[in-house]
């Protein structure tokens, strides 16, 4: 599938309409509901081969946020053959205690995988709590930046955000009303 009709059925798939509260706070008349697209095994694949070429060279495991960042990870680790570790918004007081699961953090370069970024407010938290474990960040992988803010969000921690698209080339895409 070329980069034009995975963008409609990304769009087609997860695009909704009416009020919605983000998680950065705020409320948007759009949203775009990544399990619809991450559900479908054929679009997942298909994101999956594309987002390959997205990730850098020096990257030594694919870090897919919990929740949905981490089917991406594990398509994007098959598409890769880079190991995949799945990383928490906090480590759970019982059990292994870790942020992420999946091996060892320190001393990686890691490649932080979302699904849609619209502050980035979670995706630098996280990073920057890997990188207290002695990780070092590559960059950011998303299927979709909503474009509000994010990116620079992302920069100003020091990292380069890479996304597959971007909300208006979503927008863009979708197919012409009937």
């Amino acid at each position: 599938m070329d980069r034009t009709e995975l963008a409609r059925r990304i769009y087609e798939a997860a695009h909704l309409t009416g009020t919605f509260v983000l998680r950065s706070g705020q409320v948007s008349n759009e949203y775009f509901d990544k399990y619809r697209f991450e559900s479908d095994p054929r679009l997942l694949a298909e994101i999956g081969r594309h987002m390959k070429a997205l990730v850098p060279a020096d990257t030594t495991k694919l870090a897919g946020l919990e929740m949905g960042g981490i089917p991406l990870a594990t398509v994007l680790s098959l598409e890769t053959g880079l190991p995949s570790l799945f990383v928490r918004k906090e480590a759970k007081p019982y059990g292994t205690r870790q942020l992420a699961e999946g091996g060892n953090i320190a001393g990686e370069r890691l490649l932080i995988v979302e699904d849609v970024i619209t502050s980035g407010g979670q995706v630098v938290a996280s990073g920057k709590a890997l990188e207290g474990l002695g990780a070092t960040i590559v960059g950011v992988l998303c299927v979709i930046d909503r474009e509000s803010g994010g990116r620079d969000n992302i920069k100003a921690a020091g990292w380069e955000m890479f996304s597959l698209f971007t909300k208006s080339e979503l927008e863009s895409a979708r197919p012409s009303p009937v």
